[in-house]
């Protein structure tokens, strides 16, 4: 039985099994914690594209996720509704912000998972500056 956070349930109602990072991973949409140097959480929710055993994802450049991506690369990442609220239990990660160079490439692997969405999200970023302006990619992996 599936529980309320996402995974396993035994009958007498202990949870079983948590998630791994690839079963998270596979999820439409995600819940993304990083942290601020002094170790404050900040949640927000994302989209994401499984790559192999990794996660892309596109977001602003200059973001505050990338500033704290790049001060502590640790990560959190939950199975989530689409407006952010957690569906499982949060798997440990870390992230880094990608190239200029594989913007692109992130950008085009979103909008074919989300292609239901896709032309607001190429309109706004058009409107914004262009795609390579604009966005910038990170990769999440598993920790460890």
């Amino acid at each position: 039985m599936i529980g309320e956070l996402g995974y396993q349930q035994s009958r007498n109602g202990r949870k079983a099994v948590p998630p791994t990072f690839a079963d998270v991973i596979q999820s439409k949409y995600l819940l993304l914690t990083t942290f601020t140097k002094d170790g404050r959480p900040k949640p927000t929710p994302i989209w994401g594209v499984p790559d192999g055993d990794t996660l892309l994802v596109i977001t602003d450049d200059g973001s505050w996720k990338t500033k704290r991506i790049n001060n502590t690369p640790r990560v959190t990442l939950a199975k989530s509704a689409a407006l952010g609220k957690p569906k499982s239990e949060a798997v440990e990660g870390v992230a880094r912000v990608l190239p200029k160079s594989e913007t692109r490439r992130v950008y085009n692997a979103v909008l074919r998972r989300y292609w239901y969405h896709a032309w607001w999200f190429y309109a706004h970023s058009i409107v914004r500056g262009g795609i390579d302006k604009v966005h910038v990619g990170l990769e999440i992996k598993p920790a460890g």
